[in-house]
């Protein structure tokens, strides 16, 4: 360890942060919910520490939040289904510790601690893990320096490392150069990050290129959506088209509800699913008073009561990917706002993708823009124009969505590489 950079952080970086913190939880509840959760961490971490088999071998999973838990899931759930061991999943963020508490492939779902010496040493010496794991890219340096110091192997899976990442700025640079230094693996998601890994002058041999396992997790989920109670009476779709407007923003939706209210007019035969992103009163409200007087809907809750209504609005969450299956083609939402939610989803069940034109946090949106199976939406008028052509050529609908669908598959089985790494280091 850099003894300049552990003081550097220690005496400066963490002090403040605390102040900023502290000043943002007054205003902020998910930080604040943060916050107050992590009072009762340790005494919650004994308490859940005393039902474990202490003969078996502990297996830590970090997470920053739900989607990089996501990626984590069909690593513990295999390790599970194979080896009898003891498995730990912490967060950072209150949504993916608070939607987790109920997982079953977990023996132990807690907060990581605020990253300080004395903390991080003594959530490491209750729990002691053979092996940690890092999903992605949280990770915490004095969490990091406390694993060097017990001599603790720690893998960062699914590691990507753009060219452009703030993380080669001078001066962060170096001191991200000093963290990874005693990095055990880092398992890789394409061969670009583990070229940009590799001028952090990390070993060639400590770095592998073995995919991303979230091809593999929506490969899994839409076969068991598949399995799944139908969520439609199964008459209702027949002979009919039927788009998704997925994880949508008002920004997606200013866009492309004129160019489906254009189309539906000149097609009876589409239906069209709004799955908005936040699905609040004021939201639904929105999109039905933009739909008011031009077609019939009905919210998702009442669909028992469904009468061939021509757009059918989600007022609940957590069933999108479900939602994909009853597709012909999918919109995914989140492009003209902050960045692109997660295009896979309904690309695995064979779709043409559309979404707009902020797709730069995703490295598969622009992959399958390239391949020509998904469309960059930029207005109105270039929503209704891909829009009326996929729908009336089912022959281009039936290629498009097969590009989607073949790079899902061609992408699978990152997982079975990285547990090969896990077990190899246990």
């Amino acid at each position: 360890m850099n003894k300049i950079w552990y003081l550097f952080y220690n005496l400066i970086i963490v002090p403040t942060a605390k102040v900023v913190i502290f000043f943002l939880s007054l205003f902020n509840v998910k930080i604040r919910t943060g916050l107050h959760d992590r009072r009762k961490l340790f005494e919650n971490l004994i308490i859940d520490l005393t039902g474990i088999d202490r003969r078996k071998k502990m297996l830590w999973f970090h997470s920053a939040s739900m989607g990089e838990f996501e990626q984590a899931k069909p690593i513990i759930e295999k390790i599970k289904s194979e080896e009898d061991v003891n498995i730990i999943v912490t967060f950072f963020s209150p949504s993916g510790y608070r939607n987790s508490l109920k997982y079953p492939y977990a023996d132990i779902i807690s907060y990581i601690p605020v990253d300080t010496p004395m903390l991080t040493n003594r959530f490491l010496n209750l729990v002691r893990p053979h092996i940690a794991i890092f999903m992605r890219y949280d990770i915490w340096p004095n969490m990091i320096w406390q694993l060097d110091r017990k001599r603790i192997p720690y893998f960062i899976v699914d590691a990507t490392m753009r060219s452009q990442s703030k993380r080669k700025l001078p001066i962060v640079f170096d001191f991200h150069k000093s963290l990874f230094s005693n990095v055990s693996r880092v398992l890789a998601v394409s061969k670009d990050d583990a070229q940009n890994f590799l001028e952090f002058g990390i070993p060639q041999n400590k770095i592998e290129i073995v995919g991303d396992t979230r091809f593999d997790r929506v490969y899994q989920k839409s076969l068991e959506a598949k399995e799944r109670k139908l969520f439609f009476n199964k008459n209702i779709f027949n002979g009919k088209k039927v788009f998704v407007l997925g994880s949508s923003w008002e920004s997606d939706e200013e866009v492309m509800l004129p160019a489906l209210m254009k189309l539906m007019k000149y097609d009876p035969d589409v239906i069209t699913i709004i799955v908005p992103h936040e699905p609040t009163v004021h939201h639904l409200e929105r999109i039905e008073n933009t739909l008011l007087n031009y077609f019939s809907f009905i919210r998702f809750s009442y669909i028992g009561n469904y009468n061939n209504e021509r757009v059918i609005i989600v007022d609940s969450i957590g069933i999108l990917l479900t939602l994909y299956k009853y597709a012909s083609i999918a919109y995914v939402g989140g492009s003209f706002k902050q960045g692109i939610h997660n295009v896979l989803e309904p690309a695995v069940y064979g779709l043409p993708v559309l979404f707009g034109p902020r797709i730069e946090n995703s490295r598969e949106a622009n992959i399958l823009v390239s391949k020509s199976g998904a469309f960059i939406i930029r207005n109105k008028k270039e929503a209704f124009r891909v829009l009326r052509r996929l729908f009336m050529d089912k022959n281009l609908l039936i290629e498009k969505g097969k590009i989607c669908a073949d790079y899902v598959k061609e992408n699978i089985g990152a997982s079975d590489r990285i547990i090969k790494e896990i077990y190899f280091h246990l």
